[in-house]
């Protein structure tokens, strides 16, 4: 699917999904919760690592494509 020749069809689509959501989340009430003590310090932090290993297409197959 060429996302270029789409554009305006995805961004209508984006705002309908956005217009929806407002809509459907406008009567509900906030939540009054009592103010959290949560103190994360940097030494209990995680960075999650994603590698991705694939192989380059040629010409040749990108042309395929």
């Amino acid at each position: 699917m060429n996302i270029a020749k789409n554009m305006e069809a995805i961004f209508v689509a984006i705002i309908a999904i956005a217009a929806a959501t407002s809509l459907a989340t406008a009567a509900v009430p906030k939540l009054r919760a009592a103010p959290a003590t949560i103190v994360a310090s940097a030494d209990q932090a995680t960075m999650h690592t994603v590698y991705v290993s694939a192989k380059r297409l040629s010409a040749e197959e990108k042309a395929a494509l």
